[in-house]
């Protein structure tokens, strides 16, 4: 579902010190439907969130003052159901660790292209969109049905079977789909908040999954690697989920 189809009109506010790209995004995301603010610091941005709400905040990472990082935190704190995308520079594998872990759902690497942009803003707002109201039974994504009451998976018309962890894990990455999720919430989400170190544990449930799951284990379209950060699970039937760029582990 692309995010023309969602059923409201989004408020974003667009974070960066440079007016000049301030301009071009706004008017670009103007253009597509939203609802457009800008602040030039993370100061600013933080008292522009305290006075009015938005659905999601696009916020650069490095800005004078308040960088983007601490900006995230106390954003998050103010707003914890609200988007929000990072801006990073392109080689910095860190910041994107460290903008996931400051509170972030998802990043852009500049220089950017407006339509992974907007598949990034898209894939954001369904999630919390999605969020928003009973989560559902039943999940989907190309050949694959998740029933997360029952505790089952099918590609296509068979049935794959999974032990439980397996499908702790499955149920999780489809849960959110098109999100970037690290190595450390994706096994404290799944195995509990003291295997935060255990990264072979992961490794080896993804695999497991890929065989069980993908055409190709070794070229897969459902989990994808995020280079340096953990993984993310893509819809291959989705136009607006691009594979991920990266090496698969």
């Amino acid at each position: 579902m692309s995010v023309s189809t969602l059923p409201q009109q989004f408020s974003v506010l667009v974070v960066d010190d440079e007016p000049a790209l301030r301009k071009t995004i706004r008017a670009s995301l103007a253009a597509s439907g939203y609802t457009v603010e800008e602040a030039g610091t993370g100061g600013e941005a933080v008292g522009v969130i305290q006075r009015q709400p938005f659905d999601l905040v696009l916020l650069d990472v490095n800005m004078p003052g308040m960088n983007g990082l601490d900006a995230c935190r106390q954003m998050r704190a103010l707003a914890p159901r609200m988007g929000i995308i990072m801006v990073t520079v392109r080689d910095a594998e860190e910041d994107k660790v460290q903008a996931l872990e400051a509170g972030a759902d998802d990043y852009v690497t500049k220089p950017f292209r407006f339509r992974e942009l907007i598949a990034r803003l898209g894939a954001v707002l369904r999630r919390t969109h999605t969020d928003n109201n009973q989560e559902p039974g039943i999940l989907r994504a190309g050949a694959l049905k998740i029933d997360v009451e029952h505790r089952l998976l099918w590609k296509g018309s068979e049935q794959i079977r999974l032990s439980p962890k397996e499908f702790d894990l499955m149920s999780f990455l489809m849960k959110n789909q098109g999100v970037p999720l690290t190595h450390v919430k994706l096994l404290r989400a799944v195995w509990g908040a003291e295997y935060g170190d255990e990264l072979e544990y992961l490794r080896t449930y993804v695999r497991m999954l890929r065989k069980k799951i993908e055409n190709d284990p070794a070229r897969p379209e459902y989990i994808q690697t995020e280079p340096w950060v953990g993984y993310r699970f893509r819809d291959p039937s989705d136009p607006d989920q691009a594979p991920s760029r990266g090496e698969d582990d």
